[in-house]
C-alpha cells in the first residue's frame, strides 16, 4: 500500500489530482492519500507521527498562501523526521528560482509543472518511478551500509571511520574511538559534498539545538577530525596541510562553513 503525504493549498488542484492518485495502485494495493491544506498543519502532523512509519512519498506544493518558503518548511520537517522519504514538488512555478532552490538546496527528488500536457499521467509516471527507485535503494542499503569517498570509509553499522585502511581514533587518547559527534558530522560533510554546510545546517541535519551548537563548537569538532586524520598520518600534520590547500575538510567562505573534498580528486 503506497502512502502519499500531500500538501496543497488550492482546492481545485486537490479535486483534479485526488481521484487520479486514489485510483492508481502503485504497488498492487490501494493508495492512501493524506492531504493537508496548510504548511503548519503538515508540519504538526509530521512532528506527531511515528518515526518508524514514514510515508512512501511526499508530494508538496512550493508556494502556498502567498509564502514562497511554505513548501520548503515542510520539506525540512520531512527530512528531519524521515531523511530518506522521496519528495516530489508539484508546482505552478517550474522554471523559476523556486524550482532551482527545491532541487539544489532542499534535495527534491523531482519537480513537476502543474500546467503541462497530460499532467495527471505525468504525475503517476513520476511517482511510480520514484517508488521503484526507493525500493531499489532500500534493497541496496540492507546489504551495503558504508559511505566511501576516496580513501575514506565510514561504516554506518559500527560508526567506525577509516582513512587509508586505518581506523580514526580520539586524537587525545589513541586507545579510545573517535567521539560520535565528529563522526556524524564527517558523514554529513561527505554525503553532501561538494556543498558546504554551516553550523546551523549541521545542527538541523543532526537534530541538535541550533542555539547550543555554535560555530565555535563546529570548529572544535573540525579540529578534532583533522587531528584524528593527522594521527593516522603519523602526526606529521600532512592532512591538516592538505586542508589548508583546499582538500580534505576545507574551510569555506566567510560564513563559517566547511565542505569535504576527497584528497587527490579533481
Amino acid at each position: 500500500m503506497a502512502a502519499i503525504f500531500w500538501v496543497e493549498d488550492q482546492s481545485h488542484w486537490i479535486k483534479k489530482f485526488s481521484p487520479v492518485l486514489e485510483a492508481e495502485e502503485f504497488d498492487g494495493q490501494p493508495t492512501t492519500l493524506a492531504v493537508y491544506n496548510f504548511a503548519e498543519a503538515a508540519r504538526q502532523k509530521i512532528a506527531l507521527s511515528d518515526k518508524e512509519d514514514p510515508p512512501d512519498v511526499a508530494l508538496l506544493d512550493a508556494r502556498m498562501n502567498g509564502n514562497d518558503q511554505a513548501g520548503f518548511s515542510v520539506s525540512s520537517a520531512l527530512r528531519k523526521k524521515w531523511p530518506g522519504v522521496p519528495i516530489i514538488y508539484l508546482s505552478e512555478h517550474s522554471g523559476t528560482e523556486i524550482e532551482r532552490d527545491a532541487l539544489e538546496q532542499f534535495s527534491a527528488t523531482d519537480f513537476i509543472a502543474k500546467h503541462q500536457h497530460n499532467v495527471e499521467q505525468v504525475l503517476v509516471w513520476r511517482i511510480r518511478a520514484v517508488l521503484r527507485q526507493a525500493s531499489i535503494d532500500s534493497d541496496l542499503s540492507a546489504t551495503v551500509n558504508v559511505v566511501n569517498s576516496g580513501e575514506l570509509t565510514i561504516d554506518l553499522n559500527t560508526w567506525n571511520v577509516y582513512w587509508k585502511g586505518k581506523r580514526l581514533m580520539n586524537p587525545s587518547n589513541a586507545k579510545r574511538p573517535l567521539a560520535p559527534t565528529p563522526r556524524k558530522l564527517l558523514r554529513e560533510l561527505v554525503q553532501v559534498s561538494p556543498r558546504p554546510l554551516t553550523a546551523g545546517q549541521i545542527a538541523d541535519r543532526l537534530d541538535m539545538d541550533i542555539e547550543k551548537f555554535t560555530y565555535a563548537s563546529y570548529r572544535q569538532h573540525i579540529k578534532t577530525l583533522r587531528r584524528a586524520f593527522d594521527a593516522v598520518e603519523k602526526g606529521e600534520g600532512s592532512f591538516s596541510e592538505l586542508c589548508n590547500q583546499g582538500q580534505g575538510i576545507v574551510t569555506f567562505g566567510d560564513e563559517g562553513a566547511y565542505f569535504w573534498k576527497a584528497p587527490g580528486k579533481e
